[in-house]
């Protein structure tokens, strides 16, 4: 015969009561929302201050800080948990929900003319935000005990709880740069789990019911932010025009997000640009000058290129420049972005301006990282054109690198030439160098030369080779700015952009990065 249980053994039981599937369902959806308000202000960060390697580090870093904050501060709820829960669900849903749309508004109501008051205003914003989301987990694992004590030991709360936190993490985590910001844009997607988190909050109202003191207060405060974000979910698409069109001061033609950045195309009396992620890419006006410079030396020098490869310039411009030479065969443009490629194939304001070179039939358009295309294929080249974005970034550094260098090199055929966009010798000097400098290890000889771009002020190029570089006694007719007699002026380089020693941008610590950074955030001081 079995002994009787002690009456004071607790029972396990199997039944889940709903109220603790909910509240583990709540778990999920704070910790999704708070990394969504995360991101969002990092990206937000990066947008509007510069993409930055600092602006998301630092972001990251004051909001896990507040969310430390906020944990240690729930030791001092004592009361009224449920209560206490549900208001700060409430303030977590108005005030994250909405800081996307106030970080936007804010910015450029500011115009570019206040940014300490912008930077005061986004790191309290998030140290706010940081830290009501501290103060949720403690409540709500502090609540599950108390309902459910009889179910739990210690460790298999904690053990719940942050298992579905961490799942609720993991989900956004992927879902906010491939689904989230492309399809909603940063105001909608913090306004929705703004939603959620009022939705968590409107669960608490109704499960703890008879244990809510003022129930009625409390209803009347989850409908009035439940009114407040969804007049701002309808609002969005306006907020976002309206912002944007002060923060570029141009009309907006153009804009829109996809998994790699923002795009905006702008247009003036003046001409038509190209922005992504607010960092200015080409102006109409004064573009043939910088894409005549980076095509045609390389292009020209070479004699009769048939095949040539293009990394980056989505935009087709380069192209353009590259089909000027009969002897060309096969243009491959390998873009990241496939939005990129489809505006300037298909948009009748932006083929003009490239000369629907990416619908030309001697055009492979191929949308895929470089770095793993150049891993992956073995053809060669007689030119190859290299026009990405500035090194603003971990993730464009690489391209920078050595490493990327080396990858490039097999693909040069004996007698061609590489060219790569490479910043501004006059503002980041020493950023100029370290490309020049990294080139230079992986075995190629460089022939730096620079030509001024109103735009964008003095600019840099470096042609690289395993032969030396020779100006050519021909060009092709119809250039704007580029001539035979004026090309060995673009390799004179004056005293204030002279060659300053440097170290090589390795894959391992992209000092470029920091360098870059450094540099042009001078400017900006």
């Amino acid at each position: 015969m079995n002994a009787p249980k002690s009456p004071d053994a607790a029972t396990p039981t199997s039944r889940v009561h709903p109220a603790e599937v909910v509240l583990l369902v709540s778990v999920f959806l704070i910790a999704a929302c708070g990394l969504v308000y995360e991101l969002a202000a990092g990206a937000l960060a990066s947008y509007l201050l510069g993409d930055s390697v600092l602006q998301f580090s630092t972001i990251i870093g004051a909001y896990l800080f507040a969310m430390g904050v906020g944990s240690w501060l729930s030791r001092l709820v004592e009361r009224q948990l449920v209560a206490q829960f549900l208001r700060i669900e409430l303030l977590v849903g108005l005030v994250g929900g909405l800081m996307p749309a106030a970080l936007f508004v804010a910015h450029s109501s500011l115009n570019g003319t206040g940014q300490l008051s912008f930077k005061i205003l986004l790191y309290g914003l998030v140290g706010l935000v940081g830290a009501l989301v501290g103060l949720e987990i403690p409540l709500v694992m502090r609540i599950l005990k108390r309902q459910f004590s009889h179910r739990y030991a210690l460790k298999d709360l904690v053990s719940q709880v942050l298992t579905f936190d961490y799942l609720g993490a993991l989900v956004v985590a992927v879902a906010f740069p491939l689904l989230l910001v492309p399809h909603l844009g940063l105001i909608r997607t913090g306004l929705l789990f703004g939603l959620l988190n009022t939705a968590v909050a409107i669960w608490a109202l109704f499960m703890f019911r008879d244990e809510l003191p003022r129930w009625r207060s409390h209803a009347l405060a989850c409908a009035g932010v439940v009114l407040a974000l969804g007049a701002a979910v309808g609002g969005a698409d306006h907020l976002t025009t309206w912002a944007e069109d002060r923060f570029y001061g141009e009309h907006i033609v153009y804009r829109s997000s996809s998994p790699y950045q923002r795009i905006v195309v702008t247009r003036s009396g003046a001409g038509t640009r190209l922005f992504l992620n607010g960092n200015l890419q080409f102006h109409s006006r004064d573009e043939y000058r910088y894409h005549e410079a980076l095509v045609h030396p390389a292009m020209a020098a070479h004699g009769a290129p048939k095949k040539v490869l293009v990394l980056g310039g989505g935009d087709g411009m380069a192209v353009r420049e590259i089909l000027k030479y009969p002897s060309v065969e096969q243009v491959t443009l390998v873009e990241l972005d496939p939005a990129m490629t489809q505006l300037f194939s298909t948009e009748p304001m932006l083929t003009r301006l490239n000369g629907n070179a990416l619908t030309s039939p001697k055009v492979r358009i191929v949308n895929t990282d470089a770095f793993g295309w150049l891993e992956s294929h073995d053809e060669v080249f007689d030119v190859i054109v290299v026009d990405f974005p500035d090194p603003t970034n971990f993730a464009l550094g690489k391209l920078y690198t050595t490493s990327f260098y080396a990858l490039l090199d097999p693909h040069l055929s004996a007698g061609g030439f590489a060219v790569v966009q490479t910043t501004s010798p006059l503002i980041a000097r020493k950023s100029y160098w370290t490309v020049a400098t990294t080139i230079e290890a992986v075995g190629l000889q460089t022939t730096p030369y620079h030509a001024h771009v109103p735009s964008f002020g003095e600019w840099g190029f470096i042609l690289a080779g395993r032969r030396p570089w020779q100006p050519p006694r021909q060009l092709p007719d119809g250039l704007r700015f580029l001539t035979v007699a004026g090309l060995p002026a673009l390799l004179d380089f004056p005293p204030d952009m002279a060659r300053v020693p440097a170290e090589p941008n390795r894959l391992s610590n992209q000092g470029l990065v920091h360098t870059f950074e450094d540099e042009w955030g001078r400017v900006h001081q």
